[in-house]
């Protein structure tokens, strides 16, 4: 299993410097999140590629349906070649409740969900390097010769990691052809972090779905409230610790700072 830390607020430059903490305390990597108005992710992400050599970087995660595919797929290339290779992009539908009827996004999910895939299909076809023509619902390119400067590092692109609700074939689908899951329940009451018994039932399918290749199983959470150990054993390869809770302290990038010294959970 490896480990990653999920930043829970900071600026690029403070992003930067918990960066290059989490990798002299031996964590996988750092991600942060992608808000509609904030800090950019992005711009953090290459100040943090260029204060470390080793730790994955990435976002946890990427709500793709309100960002142009074209444009996101600019930014994933460029901090993947400063980080020499480094980038890990988590996509999603985005919690609704994070801004999206404020700021004017989608909150239709069936569109929503149109939009992720329609952006992933853009976005892979940008990233061979080639011209690319696309007709779909929401997105149409024509085939342009505009000049690229380059594209990712990874070959043939970043891994994709992708929220997937156990149980939801269109959903899980998704994911599976993609490099990582990110497990979700959603019911009546809405989406909700699958359990260890949920991850557990889920794993033969999973396993028959991407046998023959690398494949991540991320979760995400507190090694104080959840055993990663346990996790792993029910099939999970990475382990995101993240501390929500530290966005209301007086100090949260202190806070942060204070569990990134710590190191990574012990399994």
């Amino acid at each position: 299993m490896r480990f990653g830390f999920v930043v829970p607020w900071g600026d690029a430059a403070e992003i930067g410097e918990l960066a290059a903490l989490a990798e002299a305390e031996g964590w996988d990597g750092l991600f942060v999140w992608e808000s509609i108005y904030g800090v950019d992710a992005w711009v953090a992400l290459a100040i943090a590629a260029t204060r470390t050599t080793r730790i994955r970087l990435g976002t946890m995660l990427t709500p793709l349906s309100r960002r142009k595919p074209w444009e996101l797929a600019g930014q994933v290339a460029t901090v993947d070649r400063l980080s020499g290779g480094r980038v890990i992009l988590t996509v999603g539908l985005g919690a609704l409740d994070s801004g999206f009827a404020e700021f004017g996004e989608v909150t239709d999910r069936r569109v929503r969900a149109e939009l992720l895939d329609e952006g992933l299909d853009i976005m892979k076809a940008l990233w061979t390097g080639r011209p690319v023509e696309y007709e779909g619902r929401h997105h149409r390119l024509r085939p342009s010769e505009f000049p690229s400067i380059g594209h990712t590092a990874q070959v043939p692109h970043p891994p994709i990691w992708c929220v997937g609700a156990l149980g939801r074939r269109r959903s899980m689908d998704r994911a599976l052809r993609l490099d990582g899951l990110v497990p979700q329940v959603t019911d009546a009451a809405g989406a909700r972090q699958a359990t260890l018994e949920d991850l557990a039932a889920a794993m033969p399918g999973v396993r028959d779905a991407t046998a023959g290749r690398r494949f991540d199983v991320v979760i995400e959470g507190s090694d104080q409230e959840h055993s990663p150990a346990a996790w792993a054993r029910a099939g999970a390869t990475w382990w995101l610790e993240s501390m929500w809770g530290a966005i209301g302290e007086a100090d949260p990038v202190s806070a942060a700072g204070s569990r990134l010294r710590q190191g990574p959970p012990r399994v």
